[in-house]
């Protein structure tokens, strides 16, 4: 069964996000939803239909985060804005990354099998190369949700929950639901499994853009809640190679905009963006799955709302980027769809 409401929800009403094009021929186009939303919750801005109901994937992960927060789990534990960082990542499995996390499954006392999202090969290259070198295969600490999954063993330890804490009607993955729901501002039509193996609750564009635009607002307020996502938000600008990793666009962009507004990507070409400066949250869909479509395009709204420079070589490596062969010739482009974002 479908969540109701989705059967082809991605592609009705989609807009044109970005083009590319060989020489002269528009060889390729990226259709998606945006939507841009306000402090007081409301859409001040959006593309193609942003009630459109998706899985917003790994760009909700600072939402999952939350319950560690709230419940005194984190503060507890004494993690610091790095570790939170990591919580809210997906991460290239560099060594950074691999030996925070076993550092902090260690500081609890426990290890790699405590952990439910699965071996995954690293993305960093010297990591995986010195891998293959040693003779060693990928264990879980690499998987590039494990930071999010010690976030949960962390929470789940604090308050003494069963060991399969990746289950849908876990406290951890209820506390994670109701943190969700109540960001978002809508009730969940449903949930599917990630990659990482735990569930991945379904909302709206537009839901997904007002949690982020709720984050973008949360250090002009001092409840709990207010104070966990100021600064998860914090940790993420801050320590953006912990977010994502080298060469990443999450990684890059962040830094682009001198640690002043938060993103994250999620498979299937949705991306997120938090920004605290002008209060607004983003959220889109690029309804291919491409990456490159969703890359270009949040760069674009980006730069539309000025707080990242369209010149600056990690914009140019995602936006308006030459198409180079082989040789190096220059053969085409890819860039923003005409009116998109203006």
């Amino acid at each position: 069964m479908g969540i109701k409401g989705t059967e082809n929800a991605v592609d009705t009403g989609a807009t044109k996000l970005v083009e590319v094009w060989r020489g002269p021929i528009l060889e390729s186009m990226h259709f998606g939803h945006a939507a841009i939303v306000d402090a007081s919750g409301q859409l001040v801005r959006a593309w193609g239909d942003p009630e459109t109901i998706i899985l917003p994937r790994s760009s909700c992960k600072m939402l999952q985060a939350l319950p560690l927060m709230e419940s005194g789990a984190a503060d507890a534990a004494g993690l610091s804005d790095r570790q939170l960082a990591l919580a809210c990542a997906s991460h290239n499995g560099a060594a950074i990354h691999s030996e925070a996390v076993t550092a902090w499954l260690s500081d609890m006392g426990m290890s790699e099998s405590d952990l439910r999202c699965g071996s995954q090969e690293p993305a960093d290259i010297p990591a995986r190369d010195a891998m293959i070198r040693a003779g060693e295969t990928p264990c879980q600490i690499h998987n590039n949700c494990s930071g999010k999954h010690t976030g949960f063993l962390t929470l789940n330890r604090h308050i003494g929950g069963g060991t399969e804490y990746v289950e849908a009607d876990h406290p951890v993955q209820k506390a994670v639901r109701a943190a969700f729901e109540e960001t978002t501002g809508m009730d969940s039509p449903g949930y599917a499994i990630d990659g990482c193996s735990a569930p991945n609750f379904a909302t709206s564009v537009t839901g997904l853009a007002r949690a982020m635009a709720f984050f973008a607002n949360a250090h002009k307020g001092s409840s709990v809640r207010d104070k966990a996502a100021a600064r998860l938000t914090a940790a993420m600008a801050t320590f953006p190679e912990m977010v994502a990793g080298e060469t990443r666009a999450c990684t890059e962009l962040m830094r682009a905009m001198d640690h002043k507004v938060a993103i994250k990507t999620g498979a299937e070409a949705v991306f997120v963006a938090i920004i605290p400066e002008l209060g607004l949250g983003v959220a889109l869909k690029v309804i291919d799955g491409g990456t490159r479509g969703a890359e270009c395009a949040i760069a674009a709204i980006l730069c539309e709302l000025g707080v990242l420079d369209p010149e600056h070589p990690a914009t140019r490596q995602r936006m308006n980027v030459p198409l180079l062969n082989r040789r190096g010739l220059d053969t085409g482009i890819i860039r923003p769809a005409p009116g998109f974002p203006t």
